[in-house]
C-alpha cells in the first residue's frame, strides 16, 4: 500500500492546489484578530458623571455648570464623584438652591460621559463602571470561554465529520453572531453573541491549519502553520488601524462581518483531507480527489500508484485511551499541551494588556502585529533549518526571560516596557506556530485532530485565564507579570523531552508514531557507536 507521503510526492508537495488552498484557510485569519477589538479598545475609566437631567424638569434653563453643582457631590480633591449623585427631590428650584440636596446614591439614570478617545464601545454604551466595571474582564473572560468551548466541541467533531466540515461551520457561526454582537441593545446578549463567535475562533483555528498542512509534503509542512500565523499577524496590524479610524465598536463589528460573508462562500468550495477519507476507509473518494489534485498540479498520477492505494481497515478509534495506554505519546501530550497553556497565558496577558504600556494604544497594537510578520517568515526556514525542538525550546526560554526582564525597568520608561513586551508577544506568538505544527507530527491520523484539539483546549484554557490573571494587578503589578513569564521558561526546559520530527512522514498509526522515538534512540545509540569505533582507531 502507498502511504500518503508517497501519494503527495507524485501528485506534488506544494504545487498550485496547496498554494491555492493554503491561501484560501489562512485568509480568514487576517480577520480573526477583529473579533478582540470590542474588549481591547476600550477606556476602562473614561471621564464621566452621573446623568442629572431630572432637575431640568424643575429648572430647563439651568446651565451645565449649575447643574452640576447642585446636583453632584465632590471628591475630597474638588472635582465632581463619578459614581455619586444627590438623591432627587420635589422642590423647585430656589428650596433646592437655598437648602442644598446631602443625601447621595448611585447613578440611576446612567452617565454622562466625556474626553473620550473612541466614539462608543461596549464600556460606554453598556455602563461597565463604577460598580460595574469588573464586568468588562467578564467580557474579555466570557470570548475566551467561547474559544475553548470552540475546541473542545469542534476538535472531536473533525475526527468523525471532517476537517472540512468542521472548518465551514466556524465560518458560518463567526459571520451571523459578529453582526448580532453588533446590533446586541443589552450586555447579556452581547456576551452571549461573543461566546458563539469564540465558539467558531477556535473551532476554526484549529481545524483550518490542520485541513492545509495535511495536503502539504514533508518539504513544505512548516509553511501550514506559520503563514496562518503570518496572516494573523498582518490582521493584528490592520486591527490597529482599523480602530484609529473606526472608533465605534457597533460599526467595527459589522466592518468585521463584511469579509467573513466572502469566505463563508467560497470555504463550501474547499475540498475534504484525503488522508483523512483514506483512514475512514472511503479509499474511492480519496482516489478521486487525488487524481483531480493531480491535474490542478499539472501532475499525471499513474494507474499503479492509484492500485496500491487499498482500502485501508480504519484504525480503532479509541480517543484519549490512546495517550493512557502509551507511555511514549503520553509523555509527549503533556509536554506539548504545557508548552501551549503556558505561551498562550503569556500572549494574552501580553494582549489584552495593550493599552498599558504606555505608548499610544493604536501604535502599539499596530507594532504588536508588524513585529511578528518577519519573526513569521524566519520561522519557516528556522524550523527547517534547526528543528522543531530547538526551535520551541528557544522561544519560550528567550520569550518568558524577556517579559521577566519588565520587572528590572522602570515603568515610566514606555518605550523599554513596551519594546520588551513585542519581543516576549513576538517569541510565544513564534512559539504558538510551533506547537501547530509539532502537534500534528507528533501523533498519528487516527488521534491526530483529537490531539490538536485537546491541545487547543490546553492553550485556550490559558487565554481564559489571562484576564483574571492581569486583574491581580491591582494588589501588585508585578504579580501576573511573574505568573506569565515563569510559565514559558519552565516548559520550555520540559520541550527537552520531546523528539525531533523535522523531514519526516506524518505518522499515520499509533505504531509509527512511537516507532519515531524508538528510531531516534536507535539512531543515537548507532552514532555514539561509530564514534567510539573512530576514536579506537585513531588511538
Amino acid at each position: 500500500m502507498a502511504d500518503f507521503g508517497e501519494i503527495l510526492r507524485n501528485i506534488g508537495e506544494f504545487g498550485l492546489f496547496q498554494k491555492t488552498i493554503l491561501f484560501a484557510l489562512c485568509f480568514p485569519n487576517l480577520i480573526l484578530p477583529f473579533h478582540f477589538a470590542s474588549v481591547i479598545f476600550t477606556q476602562s475609566d473614561p471621564e464621566r458623571h452621573c446623568n442629572t437631567d431630572w432637575i431640568l424638569g424643575v429648572a430647563p434653563n439651568l446651565t451645565r455648570e449649575e447643574q452640576l453643582n447642585l446636583t453632584l457631590p465632590r471628591e475630597e480633591d474638588g472635582s465632581f464623584s463619578r459614581c455619586q449623585m444627590f438623591v432627587p427631590v420635589d422642590w423647585d428650584i430656589n428650596a433646592i438652591r437655598e437648602d442644598g440636596l446631602n443625601e447621595t446614591t448611585g447613578c440611576r439614570n446612567g452617565w454622562v460621559y466625556g474626553n473620550m478617545l473612541y466614539e462608543s464601545t461596549i464600556v460606554t454604551d453598556f455602563d461597565l463602571v463604577c460598580d460595574k466595571a469588573h464586568l468588562l474582564g467578564v467580557a474579555q473572560t466570557v470570548l475566551m470561554a467561547g474559544i475553548l468551548a470552540g475546541c473542545l466541541l469542534l476538535g472531536p467533531f473533525a475526527e468523525s465529520f471532517g476537517r472540512r466540515r468542521a472548518a465551514q461551520i466556524p465560518i458560518v457561526l463567526m459571520v451571523v453572531f459578529t453582526i448580532t454582537t453588533g446590533l446586541s441593545p443589552n450586555y447579556p446578549l452581547y456576551l452571549a453573541s461573543q461566546f458563539v463567535v469564540g465558539i467558531g475562533y477556535g473551532g476554526y483555528r484549529l481545524n483550518g491549519v490542520i485541513l492545509s498542512t495535511e495536503w502539504i509534503g514533508v518539504s513544505k509542512r512548516s509553511w501550514g502553520a506559520c503563514i496562518t500565523q503570518l496572516f494573523g499577524a498582518i490582521g493584528q496590524a490592520i486591527l490597529g488601524g482599523m480602530i484609529y479610524f473606526i472608533r465605534d465598536w457597533r460599526l467595527a463589528q459589522l466592518v468585521t462581518a463584511a469579509p467573513f460573508v466572502l469566505v463563508a462562500i467560497y470555504i463550501w468550495f474547499i475540498p475534504e483531507s484525503a488522508r483523512w477519507l483514506l483512514d475512514q476507509g472511503r479509499t474511492d473518494e480519496a482516489k478521486e480527489l487525488i487524481v483531480k489534485v493531480a491535474a490542478i498540479n499539472k501532475r499525471k498520477v499513474s494507474d499503479s500508484l492509484l492500485e496500491k492505494i487499498v482500502i485501508k481497515e480504519p484504525e480503532q478509534k479509541r480517543g484519549i485511551l490512546c495517550l493512557f495506554q502509551s507511555p511514549v505519546l503520553r509523555k509527549y501530550f503533556l509536554t506539548i499541551i504545557m508548552a501551549w497553556f503556558s505561551l498562550n497565558v503569556t500572549y494574552f496577558c501580553l494582549s489584552l494588556n495593550v493599552g498599558n504600556f504606555g505608548l499610544d494604544i493604536f501604535l502599539t497594537q499596530a507594532l504588536f502585529g508588524l513585529s511578528e510578520v518577519p519573526a513569521h517568515i524566519i520561522c519557516i526556514w528556522l524550523l527547517e533549518a534547526v528543528g522543531r525542538k530547538v526551535s520551541v525550546m528557544s522561544t519560550l526560554l528567550i520569550g518568558g526571560f524577556l517579559c521577566l526582564l519588565i520587572l528590572a525597568v522602570p515603568q515610566s520608561s514606555a518605550i523599554a516596557v513596551t519594546a520588551l513586551a513585542i519581543g516576549g508577544r513576538i517569541l510565544t506568538n513564534w512559539a504558538g506556530s510551533i506547537c501547530n505544527l509539532y502537534v500534528q507530527e507528533l501523533f498519528p491520523t487516527s488521534f491526530r485532530q483529537t490531539a490538536s484539539g485537546l491541545g487547543s483546549i490546553a492553550s485556550r484554557v490559558g487565554g481564559l485565564l489571562s484576564p483574571p490573571l492581569n486583574m491581580l494587578s491591582v494588589y501588585h503589578w508585578s504579580i501576573p507579570i511573574v505568573i506569565y513569564s515563569s510559565l514559558p521558561i519552565l516548559s520550555g526546559a520540559l520541550c527537552f523531552l520531546l523528539p525531533e520530527t523535522r523531514r519526516t512522514e506524518l505518522p499515520d498509526s499509533t505504531q509509527e508514531a512511537e516507532g519515531k522515538w524508538k528510531k531516534m534512540q536507535l539512531n543515537h545509540q548507532h552514532d555514539l557507536e561509530e564514534a567510539s569505533q573512530v576514536k579506537s582507531t585513531k588511538l
